[in-house]
């Protein structure tokens, strides 16, 4: 197997979370009587928490500081990372079976780290990665292609060698587009399937199905 990194994307990739954030920006809208626009999950989809409470600040001229804004959005959302998120079946084993490929992992977020490595612990997945990056740390969302390149430096690979594992469009395309192997991850919050399948070098419907990867990766 000639893939020495994988770098794995957190929510509707490894964790069966995207529901939460699907509505967050509207919920917490709300929580400060705050009606939001048509479509306002779309337009912070890209966005880290950072630039989406900047984004927040600015359209809907919200008194509080970005910073506070984000303490108050991760306040609604920690106890669902620390207490309930869970991981998508079969992932646990495939990244086992990884790690015993001799493939090095790390996660690749626009969630926050604490958030990340509390899920993690609890479900015993913890010790399988290397790292965590974050969006708001390497100061960059996932329409840019930093926090790929950050994480396969860390890994001491190359493009020609690594692989990134995600759910959404924008995401695949932003690291597609930056000479990435990338493997595309099911997950129904995203619409455009069919795009994603075009686009990427292997699909995967499951962690529970995943032969068309093993295919991938011993051709790669």
């Amino acid at each position: 197997m000639k893939i020495k990194g994988a770098i794995f994307d957190f929510d509707g990739t490894l964790f069966d979370s995207m529901f939460i954030w699907d509505t967050l920006g509207e919920d917490y809208l709300r929580s400060i009587g705050k009606e939001p626009g048509a479509f306002i999950g779309e337009k912070i989809k890209t966005m880290s928490l950072y630039q989406a409470a900047c984004y927040f600040k600015d359209e809907y001229d919200i008194a509080l500081s970005a910073e506070e804004i984000v303490r108050s959005i991760n306040q609604r959302i920690e106890h669902f990372y620390i207490h309930e998120v869970q991981p998508k079946p079969g992932v646990i084993s495939f990244l086992k079976e990884l790690r015993q490929a001799g493939v090095s992992l790390c996660v690749a977020t626009a969630t926050d780290r604490y958030q990340i490595e509390a899920a993690l612990k609890r479900c015993g997945m913890d010790e399988l990665f290397l790292e965590v990056f974050t969006c708001g740390e390497v100061g960059h969302g996932k329409d840019e292609p930093v926090i790929y390149r950050k994480a396969m430096e860390f890994l001491n690979t190359d493009r020609s060698n690594t692989v990134i594992f995600e759910d959404a469009y924008h995401a695949v395309e932003t690291a597609k587009n930056d000479g990435f192997h990338i493997v595309s991850v099911f997950d129904k919050s995203e619409s455009r399937q069919e795009e994603l399948r075009q686009m990427c070098d292997c699909y995967l419907p499951d962690f529970l199905h995943t032969d068309s990867f093993w295919k991938f990766a011993s051709a790669t």
